[in-house]
């Protein structure tokens, strides 16, 4: 490879930029936790979410060439601002600690939620293509950010709660067992409104409970535990 061939316009095609979206979103909602707009947050890590689902669709609709593997390498690092550090940081800031041991367990818990994500994005890049099945080896991981954002809005988050059900999944990350890539549209068209519900200034609340964000929460942990079943 000549260095002329290294500009970068020769390597960014359209997904990767809405792969940066992803990543900005995801940075954002680091920002806004360490400045303690909790809901803001997690908005944005939803907002991760959506470009992240469509930035394989648009490289295949645009007939995307990477035999460089750039876009793969692209989607990964900006899945780990995302996915890894977002709510690892998300998860810290929104419990308000105390120094003492409940404070290191949290400390903890948001470093666990980074390695996993790490460890389980490494794993996928390496096996991509050379194993036999087209399902998820372990639990997806924007699936912590949709997890945590959704518990949190839904107006029922608890500190402990949430740092075992963050501990819970990220092991499940790393795991050897198998989901299935969404597939079922009627469930993904619901799951798109409930996502719109909760990013657009709709209040549907029924006793201090947001309607789309516990609906939201109990599709995730449905997929979670059920293929963990079946396992």
């Amino acid at each position: 490879m000549k260095i002329e061939s290294t500009n970068m316009r020769d390597f960014v095609a359209i997904s990767d930029i809405i792969s940066l979206l992803n990543m900005a979103s995801g940075f954002l909602s680091i920002i806004f936790s360490i400045n303690q707009e909790f809901r803001l947050a997690a908005i944005l890590m939803i907002i991760a979410i959506m470009f992240d689902s469509s930035d394989g669709w648009v490289a295949r609709k645009t007939n995307r060439q990477d035999e460089l593997g750039f876009g793969k390498n692209i989607d990964s690092l900006s899945d780990i601002v995302s996915f890894g550090v977002a709510p690892a940081t998300f998860l810290y800031c929104c419990i308000n600690t105390t120094p003492g041991i409940f404070q290191i367990i949290v400390i903890l818990v948001s470093l666990f939620i980074v390695i996993c994500g790490v460890l389980r994005l490494t794993r996928y890049n390496v096996i991509a293509g050379k194993i036999d099945t087209t399902d998820f080896i372990g639990f997806p991981i924007p699936g912590i950010s949709l997890i945590l954002a959704s518990y949190y809005l839904s107006g029922l988050f608890h500190p402990y709660i949430g740092l075992i059900l963050a501990a819970f999944v990220s092991l499940l990350m790393i795991s050897n067992i198998r989901y299935p890539k969404f597939d079922n549209i009627p469930l993904i068209a619901i799951s798109c409104i409930l996502i719109l519900l909760l990013i657009l200034p709709i209040n549907l609340t029924l006793f201090n409970i947001n309607i789309p964000a516990i609906l939201l929460l109990l599709f995730c942990l449905y997929y979670l535990i059920i293929n963990l079943i079946k396992k």
